[in-house]
């Protein structure tokens, strides 16, 4: 009878190497720096825009609307065009109208200055330098009217502190507080626009004695 073969168990037996305690940690390392990589890129994956859903094209306005907007930028235009003329018209208008205003202005103390002289020579009227300077007061006037310069009115009237200066007040019974007894220097007004105002003398109420209303109060 033969026997059965017993095989002799292999003197090389593979033995599994053991994993040291330093391999397992790096590679826990290595497997934890990883993961946050992973998420950032799924991160980045969920913030990046999605393509854009293609818009049609905006249709043009109607042929209506187009004309309504044509004639309501026309209209405006038409309107600012107006109203720049007229302004135009109104400043060259009161350009040329008070265009000789400050040449006035220096020529009114020469005037006062030569009505000086005219009231010296009126002692002599008949001679004949009192005669030519009447004739050249009177071109002045007409000079002064044809550019629009008017006097204004003051003796007698009511203090106007627009057109009237004061330069003293003065008690007068008879007149009425307020009112203008003289006129130091004349005012002028060049087309409702005030040259100067007038130098007057305004009246005022006389004060009461407070003396004798005392003297009466005591008699009684």
């Amino acid at each position: 009878m033969c026997l059965p073969m017993q095989h002799e168990p292999s003197s090389e037996v593979e033995s599994e190497e053991p994993i040291s305690v330093e391999e397992s940690t790096e590679n826990g390392v290595a497997e934890s720096e990883s993961a946050p990589e992973e998420s950032e890129v799924e991160d980045r994956a969920a913030a990046s825009p999605s393509p854009e859903v293609e818009e049609s094209p905006a249709l043009p306005p109607a042929p209506e609307e187009q004309i309504a907007s044509w004639r309501e930028r026309a209209i405006r235009a038409t309107a600012d065009l107006d109203n720049f003329r007229k302004r135009m018209t109104r400043e060259k208008s009161e350009s040329l109208r008070f265009a000789n205003q400050a040449l006035l202005e220096d020529l009114l103390p020469v005037l006062d200055n030569f009505e000086m002289g005219l009231q010296a020579a009126a002692g002599e009227p008949d001679s004949m330098i009192y005669r030519g300077m009447v004739m050249v007061k009177k071109q002045l006037d007409d000079f002064l009217k044809g550019n629009g310069v008017e006097e204004i009115s003051a003796e007698g009237q009511v203090f106007d502190p627009n057109v009237h200066e004061a330069v003293s007040q003065e008690e007068c019974p008879e007149t009425e507080d307020g009112s203008i007894l003289r006129v130091m220097r004349r005012g002028f007004r060049m087309n409702d626009r005030l040259l100067r105002p007038a130098n007057v003398v305004v009246a005022k109420a006389p004060e009461e004695d407070a003396g004798a209303g005392t003297e009466e109060g005591g008699g009684e």
